[in-house]
């Protein structure tokens, strides 16, 4: 695999190459084994990535040391120097490794909001619409969660953002942003549903005016229903008049109506939603076997020969972008579902950082996030048009270096 992407080295005795032509032709060499991994090994890149997150999550939760201030003294897990340097660097080894993968994740949605938003991808101008937004939610879920909430307020919590209304406000845009993303794959999802099996309806319902309609209204909607996080929190201390920290008002322990509004937005987000996409799916997939079945039987009556059916070829790439997207959110979004149910039945929490609940909740948070930054990979993995778009975005920055040496 690896001889396919060195320069051929017999052209290189025979006369040294320009400059311009070397970064050329790695910028291809780069281009090519990029998208060598999109196509062959994305699902083992996601596999490998989970798999490194969890190691990851696991070696710096035994480094990382709890820090607790008060006035200038520092107390520690140990007093003994060699602990207190390894829990230094898995601090901020801890630190680094979110920063970079949330960096990652947010390059990869802006890629993917920029390739779409040209409509050269091949798709129809409603099924582009719907990835656009489903993009730029995931990239509101990535800025918001894992750098202002996880990086940010926790590990720099004197900073600006620990301001109390600050820091209810980035509370409110992260469940505000996670539910706009999800009911956005299942307004995806709906629509395909409806060009599979509604003829009369697909004509009025799946164009790009009403995806534009259903996208606003699912964001002004959910963004509604999140406004109530930015009450559910007060000041933790007071500093020269000024509120700082988040912590819950004591009404939300004991008052019906909170405990009603947080069991209402988990029931919305994700337990309908996921439940609505499998039910969504499993219609469509029937409907799918049903028409490929008669279609194959009247190709057989009429040719009495094996053809390939065009319609049929059409409606397989349709939904195998379809499949691939909503079955990657069911897939990352099941633990955090089965967790939540169980919480409910059982009525356990978790109690301490070293538990198996704590764990479990960990990594469905993990997975969660994670299904922000999937949907390049289905797009990659899928869309033949977009590889192609992927291809030239990857090569203009070392073609525009090229075209510099040679001016």
């Amino acid at each position: 695999m690896c001889d396919s992407y060195r320069i051929d080295e017999t052209a290189e005795r025979k006369g040294s190459p320009t400059k311009s032509a070397q970064i050329q032709r790695y910028g291809e060499i780069t281009g090519e084994f990029v998208l060598d991994l999109l196509e062959s090994r994305a699902i083992l890149i996601i596999k490998c990535s989970v798999e490194i997150v969890l190691l990851l999550i696991e070696q710096t939760h035994n480094l990382t040391v709890h820090f607790k201030i008060a006035g200038d003294e520092i107390s520690t897990l140990d007093s003994s120097h060699h602990v207190a340097w390894n829990a230094y660097l898995g601090y901020y080894f801890s630190i680094g490794m979110k920063l970079i993968d949330s960096v990652l994740t947010m390059l990869v949605n802006l890629v993917a909001i920029l390739i779409l938003s040209r409509g050269k991808c091949g798709l129809s101008k409603c099924i582009t619409r719907y990835l656009v937004g489903m993009a730029v939610a995931d990239l509101l879920v990535v800025i918001t969660d894992p750098i202002l909430r996880r990086i940010l307020l926790s590990y720099f919590p004197y900073s600006f953002l620990s301001i109390t209304p600050i820091c209810s406000l980035i509370i409110f845009l992260i469940f505000a942003s996670t539910m706009i993303s999800v009911w956005l794959t299942v307004a995806f999802t709906f629509d395909r549903f409806v060009t599979i099996r509604c003829e009369k309806l697909k004509t009025k319902y799946c164009t790009e005016r009403t995806a534009a309609v259903v996208i606003g209204t699912v964001s002004v909607l959910c963004s509604l229903e999140s406004v109530p996080w930015c009450f559910i929190y007060e000041p933790e201390y007071l500093i020269d008049t000024v509120p700082w920290g988040c912590v819950h008002k004591q009404s939300y322990y004991t008052s019906p109506a909170w405990n009603g509004f947080v069991l209402l937005n988990r029931i919305l987000t994700p337990c309908v939603p996921f439940f609505l996409i499998l039910l969504l799916n499993t219609l469509t997939v029937r409907r799918i076997l049903m028409a490929s079945r008669g279609r194959r039987r009247l190709w057989d009556n009429c040719s009495g020969e094996n053809h390939n059916d065009p319609e049929i070829e059409n409606r397989k790439k349709s939904m195998l972008l379809l499949f691939t997207i909503s079955g990657s959110f069911m897939m990352l979004w099941v633990t955090q579902v089965v967790f939540y149910i169980y919480q409910r039945i059982t009525k356990q929490y978790p109690s301490s950082t070293n538990g198996p609940l704590y764990i479990t909740r960990s990594t469905a948070g993990m997975l969660q996030l994670l299904s922000s930054c999937t949907n390049t990979c289905s797009y990659a993995v899928t869309q033949t048009k977009f590889r192609e778009e992927l291809k030239k975005v990857m090569k203009y920055p070392l073609n525009l270096i090229v075209k510099l040496v040679k001016s």
